[in-house]
């Protein structure tokens, strides 16, 4: 009875504290829920538990109220009452929405920090860009190379979405910044599609299939007619995005390769879309070709 009892208690603290900063349900990402058992479970620390959500806060997967206010000053830990809350909910006893709210009394109690400045996304920007100049201190060849290529792919994704609009197709969001369109002098008409693929909805791989143009989950659309890719960045087929992975790749539309492939023909009255036709999702993006 008294546990049955500390649930009820629990539960509606986490329901009517923050209830008037909820204005809307808020969807978390499944692999979230691994985190929060594990940190409820003992397997990874609190300060492990808490960078892990400073992160969705950062990412905007937790968006944060205007109205809220935030507490600068860090309290003494996190109450035990948010670690049952963070087992229920990865055990599914308890919704996204509560939890949200839960990490929201966390925030607004000073437990999490996050960043309010105005210059929050100048201050990211330097911070990439720190990284990478660092990665030139690394002795070993080897080392060096790989800290420079995630540095790199950490900027490539700031810039993405920093710069770009975003198109959801199931687990995975495709970032797009506009397209590199020309007309040669032979008067072939180029369309280089370039995309940035995110895993950010699943707690497994995902894979973007492409094993050639006549088998390709991607093409270009123009109300009547698809068309193949000439070229593209895709290894064997495929790309293969692990949980919160990303990943820029691009597909050039132009002449005919053959291997299923077709010749790209530009219209001015037609509008062009490049679709993703994936099992796991689909979306179709404009393409401004003026």
């Amino acid at each position: 009875m008294k546990t049955q009892l500390l649930v009820v208690a629990v539960l509606s603290l986490i329901l009517i504290f923050p209830a008037a900063h909820n204005s809307s349900a808020q969807t978390v990402p499944e692999w979230i829920k691994n985190n929060a058992g594990w940190w409820a479970n003992g397997t990874i620390s609190e300060s492990e538990f808490v960078l892990a959500i400073q992160f969705l806060i950062k990412e905007n997967v937790i968006e944060i109220p205007q109205d809220i206010q935030v507490t600068q000053s860090q309290s003494d830990g996190i109450p035990d009452w948010i670690k049952n809350t963070a087992l229920w909910w990865s055990q599914g006893v308890i919704s996204d929405g509560e939890f949200v709210n839960a990490i929201q009394f966390l925030i607004s109690s000073g437990v999490i920090s996050v960043e309010t400045s105005a210059n929050t996304d100048d201050s990211k920007l330097d911070s990439l860009k720190a990284d990478l100049e660092a990665c030139s201190e690394i002795k070993k060849v080897y080392k060096r190379s790989d800290c420079q290529r995630d540095a790199k792919s950490a900027l490539t994704a700031y810039d993405y979405k920093s710069n770009g609009k975003v198109f959801e197709a199931g687990p995975v969001s495709f970032y797009y910044k506009g397209n590199g369109f020309e007309i040669l002098q032979s008067g072939q008409a180029l369309l280089d599609v370039k995309l940035l693929a995110e895993n950010t909805k699943s707690d497994e791989n995902i894979s973007l299939m492409c094993t050639g143009p006549a088998i390709c989950n991607y093409d270009v659309w123009d109300g009547e007619k698809s068309f193949k890719y000439a070229g593209t960045d895709f290894t064997n087929g495929q790309i293969v995005l692990k949980p919160g992975e990303s990943r820029e790749f691009s597909m050039l539309f132009g002449p005919n390769i053959g291997y299923g492939g077709t010749k790209f023909e530009y219209d001015p009255s037609k509008e062009y879309v490049f679709r993703v036709m994936e099992s796991w999702g689909s979306t179709s993006i404009p393409m401004q070709t003026e």
